[in-house]
């Protein structure tokens, strides 16, 4: 079980919503949690919304009959997938004060664009990949606490003294490398790469034409525009050349990058994030995590590449990451970090305040450079 059902406030709040990418695990989040509550039965009910039931059927009918027959909480799975969800919803939490409803969705789900006005109502959580530290806890290899950013820069050393005492982190690093994000790897990692690219491509076709309502042949497009970013990340984008390559207008091709990005598979980095618009071409794009680099790729991926793909993943769902010309990423406008080998020096962070370099390589660190897999301990 994922630390991550015990932190959302299940019994305060009448509607939660948990959104996040295909396959990061909200079916057996919310599965768990019915579990875990061990309602009487007849009093909690799960249902998905992109059963054919649905094509014939009302949500706010079998939620209404679900309540007459002594109903109490309601999940709701794969909300995205039925047009009228948020206004029905909102019906059902307005007319029925007593039912709790929990609902999952696509993280390109959006409660301000959606038809029924949720964002008043519903708390949202956003459930990410697997860390380093949860890829090695949901194997039972270790289980270690969370670590703050602010203590990991200010006691890196003690920390990775008291955590590698009996387990070696680098001898599990290239696995979650591989295969560690997305839990489903549990059930069959040899076929794991296939597997994910099967779920990136369901992404494409079937949950953006749902929330967006954008054309099979934008579709198309999209997949064309993956397969040649995922060939050249990390990349400062050339729209103009992109948009040639697509056959498509420059906006658009900014337009796609943003909805790949939603979706949770690349991460665009801008100089200055605070009131982007989607019109705003990022100034460096990656893939969001380092499976799909070995997933997408044609060749074996670049170390280099691999280890700012981890380092994104790990830190991204908790700060703020921009990018900027000395060093590699900056956090929360406050931390500059240089991504590297064992051997990397300072030279890129010259003359920068509160700077440090994520070395990969290394079990334990000192003074300003961190270990790299440490930063895979923030949540």
């Amino acid at each position: 079980m994922r630390d991550f059902i015990h932190q959302i406030d299940w019994e305060r709040n009448r509607l939660i919503g948990i959104k996040g990418a295909r396959g990061a695990g909200k079916t057996t989040l919310v599965m768990q949690y019915l579990k875990q509550t061990a309602l009487p039965t007849g009093q909690s009910l799960y249902v998905s919304l992109d059963d054919l039931y649905f094509s014939a059927h009302q949500l706010y009918n079998l939620g209404e009959a679900f309540v007459r027959t002594g109903g109490r909480l309601l999940v709701l799975d794969e909300v995205h997938r039925y047009a009228n969800w948020s206004q029905e919803i909102k019906n059902l939490y307005d007319d029925f004060p007593d039912l709790r409803i929990v609902f999952t969705g696509s993280s390109i789900m959006h409660l301000e664009r959606s038809k029924g006005d949720l964002s008043r109502r519903a708390v949202m959580y956003h459930l990410h990949g697997l860390s380093f530290r949860e890829f090695l806890q949901i194997q039972q290899i270790a289980s270690w606490p969370a670590v703050s950013l602010q203590d990991l820069l200010n006691d890196h050393t003690q920390i990775a003294l008291d955590l590698t005492q009996t387990i070696k982190p680098l001898a599990h690093w290239n696995d979650y490398l591989q295969y560690g994000y997305y839990p489903y790897f549990l059930e069959n990692k040899d076929v794991y790469p296939q597997k994910l690219t099967e779920t990136i491509q369901l992404s494409l076709e079937l949950d953006l034409p749902a929330v967006y309502g954008i054309s099979y042949a934008s579709v198309d497009k999209l997949k064309q525009l993956l397969v040649v970013l995922a060939e050249s990340v990390p990349m400062k984008p050339n729209i103009s050349k992109l948009s040639e390559t697509l056959n498509t207008s420059r906006a658009l091709v900014v337009e796609y990058m943003h909805y790949l990005e939603e979706l949770g598979v690349l991460m665009l980095l801008h100089r200055d994030s605070f009131g982007i618009t989607r019109l705003q071409k990022p100034e460096k794009v990656y893939l969001s995590n380092p499976n799909l680099q070995f997933a997408l790729h044609q060749s074996r991926p670049d170390i280099g590449t691999l280890r700012e793909s981890f380092f994104l993943s790990q830190v991204q769902p908790l700060h703020k990451v921009e990018y900027t010309e000395k060093g590699d990423f900056e956090l929360d406008r406050k931390v500059t970090v240089e991504v590297g080998g064992a051997n990397k020096s300072r030279q890129q962070l010259a003359g920068v305040e509160n700077a440090y370099v994520a070395a990969d390589g290394l079990e334990v660190g000192y003074g300003d450079k961190i270990p790299l897999w440490m930063f895979g301990m923030l949540y």
